[in-house]
């Protein structure tokens, strides 16, 4: 075991640099009533924080670590690898409430320490926590404080935080009536299949993305790989502290195997002027206010894009200069060229400017495209109506592509061979969606929507009506349709379209039960 020195110490203030029995300690002669909060418990440094269930005092001792710890092993321990390792015969779950720290009262019962309370900042090194909401559900005082204290720290300042007292129960009833987040974190004192039954009812009320951090009172295995098999992200033991939580958190979602990557929802037009950006725009809009989601909109149109008037923002760095060193941005670039729209909503602007040339390669909007898809769980592309490599890589490999055409022949030509472009290319992938814009257009004859779609194949998701008045004050005062006519038929339009597409609904809306099953919704 490696000592820690002494200078890293969490419990140095309670040494006294004078201690006549540090130079007399012995590693065979182990105290007759160990205090792990005394002084000598720790004068020597030979105490790892990492080793919560090591006998101190014994060179000979072995060292059994808490499966529920939240740290990075090098290797399993051996009950853990013995836990993970059994066959499905071996380790049927009994709820029999095995107790780890009964097996490690035979090392140091005494001295056993929680290590996941005393994380410090050097173990969880310089990590930041995605643009994502956390919802914390702590039922404890105790948890309540490390909820807030996390919820606080300078690595979660790109999170929506929220934290609310009740625990499962207070999830529970909280998510019928408004979506759920990227994660949620709920703690209950229930064990075996009580706790399961609870989880049962989450399930029932929670989005299948979301990721489930559970926080328990026992050390049982059983539970443990119960909870695991059912999909929950992860199970800690209270009590806990700040820095252990932040880990926790960041293990899900910054872990460089399985890296945290949003959803990429593009928009293109099927030709020019039918209205894609303005129709992502809202759509990005919505999502992060009435869904509640946090969303990054890309705007692709260097020399023309839109976004910034339409959220009337002027910034001075955005997509260009990212474009002009691909290299260089990472996470803490990426925050410093983004711009808060609002609370949820970011914007990666154009210049919109014709002072330069844009001559960025396939391989930097690729690379870009690719290091966005990070910052958030939404991210909306906004593509230009033109067409080239980079244009076709960002249509193959979103996750949803939405098509918005207006009921006229040249869109149908266009829509037609989009659509069969990425059939052909993806076909695996969820079919790409078709927008209807600028429909019941006064003195314009139109192609029937029957006849549209009986010609592409599918079916419309919604109809934008034409509405010159409502966009022009939107377009012209900077808003967006929502905060001007949040009851108009547009709105409801953008609103179906926006629940359809991401499967979530709105917060005004009453949540429908979905299944119990927690394998399909509690994703790892």
């Amino acid at each position: 075991m490696s000592s820690t020195p002494k200078s890293q110490d969490p419990f140095d203030q309670f040494d006294d640099e004078e201690d006549e029995f540090v130079t007399d300690y012995h590693p065979a002669a182990k105290p007759a009533e160990p205090d792990p909060f005394a002084p000598s418990a720790f004068a020597t440094d030979t105490y790892d924080l990492d080793e919560p269930f090591a006998a101190p005092y014994s060179e000979d001792a072995a060292l059994v670590r808490d499966p529920f710890a939240d740290e990075d092993e090098l290797e399993p321990s051996p009950v853990k690898a013995q836990a993970l390792s059994a066959t499905p015969a071996q380790a049927a779950p009994s709820f029999s409430n095995v107790s780890f720290a009964s097996q490690a009262a035979a090392v140091a019962a005494d001295t056993a320490v929680n290590h996941s309370t005393f994380v410090s900042d050097e173990d969880i090194g310089i990590i930041s926590i995605p643009r994502i909401g956390i919802h914390f559900f702590p039922d404890s005082e105790a948890t309540l404080q490390a909820c807030d204290t996390a919820s606080l720290d300078r690595r979660m300042t790109r999170a929506q935080c929220l934290v609310r007292r009740g625990g499962i129960f207070e999830a529970i009833d909280a998510y019928k009536h408004e979506p759920t987040p990227s994660l949620v974190i709920v703690e209950s004192a229930a064990r075996g299949r009580d706790l399961l039954d609870q989880l049962g009812q989450l399930a029932e009320v929670c989005d299948a993305a979301t990721k489930v951090i559970v926080i328990g009172a026992h050390n049982d295995i059983s539970l443990y790989r119960e909870l695991m098999r059912q999909g929950v992200s992860e199970y800690m033991v209270a009590p806990l502290g700040p820095l252990a939580l932040i880990k926790t958190i960041a293990s899900l979602f910054n872990d460089p195997e399985t890296p945290f990557v949003g959803r990429a929802v593009a928009f293109v037009g099927a030709r020019g002027g039918a209205g894609s950006s303005s129709v992502a725009h809202n759509f990005a809009y919505n999502l992060s206010e009435q869904m509640q989601a946090n969303t990054v909109i890309v705007d692709y149109d260097l020399p023309f894009g839109t976004a910034g008037l339409d959220f009337n923002q002027d910034p001075p760095h955005g997509i260009a200069d990212a474009l002009n060193e691909p290299d260089r941005l990472d996470a803490v670039l990426l925050d410093r060229m983004l711009t808060k729209c609002t609370e949820r909503l970011s914007l990666f602007s154009s210049p919109a400017a014709l002072d330069q040339d844009y001559t960025a390669g396939n391989e930097a909007y690729e690379e870009v495209s690719r290091k966005v898809r990070a910052a958030a769980p939404f991210i909306i592309m906004d593509l230009p109506h033109t067409w080239t490599p980079w244009v076709k890589h960002n249509l193959i490999t979103a996750d949803d592509v939405i098509i918005v055409a207006t009921p006229d022949l040249a869109s149908l030509r266009n829509a037609k061979n989009i659509i069969d472009l990425l059939k052909h290319a993806r076909p695996n992938d969820s079919a790409p969606r078709l927008v209807l814009n600028q429909t019941e257009t006064p003195g314009r004859p139109e192609i029937p929507v029957k006849d549209f779609t009986a010609a592409l194949g599918i079916e419309p998701i919604c109809l934008i009506p034409f509405d010159a008045k409502l966009f022009g004050t939107a377009a012209n005062n900077g808003q967006m349709v929502a905060e001007v006519q949040p009851n108009g038929k547009v709105n409801d339009a953008i609103n179906t379209l926006t629940a359809t597409v991401t499967g979530r609904t709105p917060v005004a809306a009453a949540k429908k039960g979905g299944s119990s099953f927690l394998s399909s919704l509690f994703k790892k």
